[in-house]
């Protein structure tokens, strides 16, 4: 029997009949049932043994010893946990800030000249060469860069040498001072593609009359851009935002291929940090009060992401109205 549900709220089968509304909601929650579970399996119950396991110390074997809040009232004082915060913001620039900017500007140029000028194919192809290095493994990615970052024999190194520019040759990934701002080059050439394509898949929706018309008004590009674009996408903003934000914060691979952490800390970051801390130093009670606070962060800045976007939402949905 098909289901159908009319305007009154009833619902309804072809066959005549009819299905209270209670129950049918009971039906459709069968189908969520089986993700409730894999959630509750692979994310809850991993989190709360986590979260046990943090207020424990143990060194991994051995019967663990409960410490209560111990663990939390020494990363309070712990300096080397603060650094790798402080790191974690570098990160959310490289993978946040500066992709979600450069992201929008590049698709609406794709968009709204590239497309119009030299046709949807070569935007198309553009698209999908700024996405390229989201395909890649991270460690295959990281494995390029540091071939390419390498101080004797890099192909930067070589470059900068070979126009003229030797003076400039550095170790990139070896320089405490230039380390931290070489991961984040690399990281935002990872993140670009992701925006671009978010953005570019906003745009689609966008109706196409507001750019003639400012288009016939004699708006410029930078014009449309800001008063038709930015408005319109608001949305794909704060969703790609917030997701780069949450990647940013729990950035691991990359660290772990280029520099592990080093040099001296330098490219230290709580998810490292917190790696280190288990498997390096056998802390693991340590360790997961650490990832136990890195993802009460990450879930606290997901449900602030999610009310930014359901705000943008309505506001343009009231609009629409």
């Amino acid at each position: 029997m098909t289901v159908t549900v009319e305007r009154g709220g009833r619902v309804t089968g072809k066959q005549g009949g009819s299905v209270h509304p209670r129950r049918a909601r009971d039906s459709y929650a069968l189908f969520l049932l089986p993700g409730a579970l894999a959630f509750l399996t692979v994310v809850i119950v991993p989190f709360l043994m986590n979260t046990g396991v943090s207020l424990t110390d143990w060194q991994g074997v051995g019967s663990p010893e409960w410490s209560g809040l111990a663990n939390y009232r020494a990363l309070l004082d712990d300096a080397e946990f603060w650094e790798s915060f402080r790191h974690s913001l570098f990160m959310v620039v490289a993978m946040a800030a500066l992709p979600t900017a450069v992201g929008l500007v590049l698709a609406a140029a794709l968009f709204d000249y590239v497309g119009k000028h030299f046709g949807s194919r070569t935007a198309a192809v553009l698209r999908a060469c700024f996405y390229l290095p989201q395909v890649l493994p991270i460690a295959v990615a990281g494995i390029v860069w540091s071939w390419i970052l390498a101080p004797d024999d890099g192909s930067l190194n070589e470059l900068l040498r070979a126009v003229g520019l030797g003076s400039w040759r550095q170790d990139w990934l070896g320089d405490p001072d230039l380390a931290l701002y070489s991961v984040m080059g690399v990281m935002v050439w990872v993140q670009l593609g992701f925006p671009l394509v978010v953005f570019m898949a906003g745009l689609e929706r966008v109706d196409p009359q507001l750019y003639e018309a400012a288009e016939l008004d004699g708006a410029g590009w930078w014009r449309r851009f800001l008063h038709i674009t930015l408005p319109q996408i608001r949305p794909e903003i704060y969703v790609v935002l917030t997701w780069c934000t949450i990647a940013a914060l729990k950035v691991f691979g990359a660290v772990y291929v280029l520099t592990k952490g080093g040099p001296g800390g330098a490219t230290n970051v709580p998810s490292y940090f917190s790696f280190a801390t288990f498997f390096e130093k056998t802390q693991v009670g340590y360790g997961a009060a650490i990832s136990t606070v890195l993802t009460v962060i990450i879930l606290a800045l997901s449900l602030v992401g999610l009310r930014l976007q359901t705000r943008a939402e309505d506001a343009e949905e009231g609009l629409r109205t």
